[in-house]
């Protein structure tokens, strides 16, 4: 198998990552923690043969990426069980799962498989444009469940030049996070962001947001509507809300790019913020991201209830900005309690 050797032996085995584990602290087994699926991963590299169980290790991980942030050695284990999940789909070796997921994605660029028009949220669309500044990229969750987030979060953007690519896809993070490959929707996404003339995209997603960044052309420059908003707090004609609300990091917009303050900046130009017992760096994850939540429901739903154990008390809202946190969140018990930024925003400027 074609993987980083120097970045597998790194890893001293010492076991710090078992403190941190989300998925781990659910599971107890070693298999379920970044040192047993490294222990894993270099097996496969000596010829250990594949079988369901180390299917289920690999794919069990949510790549949250505080293995990283702790791991004494500097090693990237998410970058490594990616890179393992990829030469193992190249084998034809996956999850029934990972399967049907990238079946939905290569069939209507969707993670849902949804044939429905992507754009069915904006009712008006003479406000589209072929040439913009910016291009505000929807992602398939806003798109698709969370569509009164995407009006709202466009028209918080329109108004500084923003346009919608007409025929938006995937942005890939799914396939990529899954180990499948995904040059066909960037390429597409690519030259339509490079039609509308955009030197910069904005994403309300931090799964949207770590791929536009890091796989997609560097001549993008790629904002999340945090640190979008949080450069034009004063323009935006906040009104003040009697309201306490906490936030959640969001795994791929805190560890992965060190999103931290512009969110909270936000919030507190709108309302009272209280912390989470877990917060920024330290944010514990809520179970959802790298394929777990399609993969792995229960388990994935286990990790988000564990992150609701972190809320403070007598807060009204639990605001992210993360359409899969606030899926997991939700359906783990907190229900319509978790919004999104935008929304919160959305509520500050009416």
């Amino acid at each position: 198998m074609n993987l980083d050797l120097k970045a597998i032996n790194q890893c001293v085995r010492c076991g710090s990552c078992r403190t941190f584990c989300p998925v781990f602290e659910q599971s107890g087994w070693e298999s379920a923690n970044t040192r047993g699926r490294i222990m894993i991963i270099k097996g496969l590299t000596c010829g250990l043969r594949p079988d369901s169980h180390i299917l289920n290790s690999l794919n069990s991980c949510t790549t949250c990426g505080i293995c990283t942030e702790n791991c004494p050695a500097g090693i990237n284990p998410p970058e490594l069980i990616e890179s393992a999940r990829r030469e193992l789909v190249l084998l034809g070796k996956m999850t029934a799962q990972q399967a049907d997921l990238s079946r939905n994605i290569y069939a209507r660029g969707n993670t849902f498989g949804d044939s429905r028009d992507r754009l069915s949220w904006l009712k008006d669309r003479s406000f589209l444009t072929k040439k913009a500044d910016y291009v505000y990229f929807v992602g398939c969750m806003n798109s698709y469940r969370y569509t009164d987030t995407a009006a709202n979060t466009f028209a918080l953007l329109r108004p500084f030049g923003t346009t919608i690519i007409p025929e938006e896809q995937c942005c890939g993070s799914p396939l990529l996070r899954t180990g499948f490959d995904a040059r066909r929707f960037i390429d597409k996404n690519c030259m339509q962001i490079e039609d509308a003339g955009a030197q910069t995209v904005i994403s309300g997603c931090a799964g949207c947001y770590t791929t536009l960044k890091k796989s997609y052309p560097h001549s993008i420059e790629v904002q999340s509507v945090p640190e979008f908003l949080s450069e034009r707090i004063s323009e935006l004609n906040l009104k003040p809300l009697d309201l306490t609300v906490t936030y959640h990091d969001p795994c791929h917009l805190g560890r992965h790019n060190k999103i931290y303050e512009q969110p909270r900046q936000i919030i507190e130009a709108i309302c009272r913020l209280k912390e989470m017992k877990t917060n920024k760096k330290d944010a514990r994850c809520c179970g959802g991201g790298g394929g777990v939540r399609s993969g792995y429901r229960d388990l994935s739903l286990q990790m988000a209830k564990k992150r609701l154990e972190d809320v403070p008390e007598d807060v009204d809202f639990i605001v992210t900005t993360c359409p899969l946190c606030i899926r997991n969140l939700r359906d783990a018990g907190a229900g319509e309690k978790v919004i999104d930024l935008a929304d919160l925003v959305a509520m500050a400027t009416r």
